[in-house]
């Protein structure tokens, strides 16, 4: 999936404006590399477009643990939308994710994630692609 796709599904997913979708994936792209760790963050940049690459940096080798409401608020923060637009905008991009990169993947991600993420990513988008 190249970059331009992934923005487009994002925007049909989640209850943001079109110009906040790329804001929104960075800002989630940074807190899951937070969450992460750098190996796996590394993995996961392998399988993205080079616009996705940048943010996944993770800034230390461990992650960092925290659940699925602390990445919420900072993805708020950092895209500057509300918590229920950030849950809705985390929703879509964990679903647009798992399209975009192979299962196996998506499932290592997901490992290192508490279990609501998985029932978040459960949950149905608004749109499915």
């Amino acid at each position: 999936m190249d970059y331009a796709t992934f923005l487009d599904t994002v925007t049909r997913r989640a209850p943001v404006p079109p110009e906040k979708a790329e804001p929104l994936t960075r800002a989630t792209l940074e807190t899951l590399a937070e969450r992460l760790t750098r190996g796996e963050a590394d993995d996961l940049a392998s399988e993205l477009p080079k616009p996705m690459k940048e943010p996944l940096v993770s800034p230390t080798p461990e992650a960092e643990a925290f659940g699925l409401d602390e990445f919420i608020n900072r993805v708020s923060k950092r895209a500057g939308i509300s918590p229920d637009e950030a849950r809705e905008g985390v929703r879509a991009e964990l679903n647009t994710l798992k399209d975009a990169v192979s299962d196996g993947e998506f499932r290592q991600v997901m490992s290192q994630l508490p279990r609501d993420f998985e029932a978040l990513v459960g949950a149905s988008s608004r749109e499915e692609a």
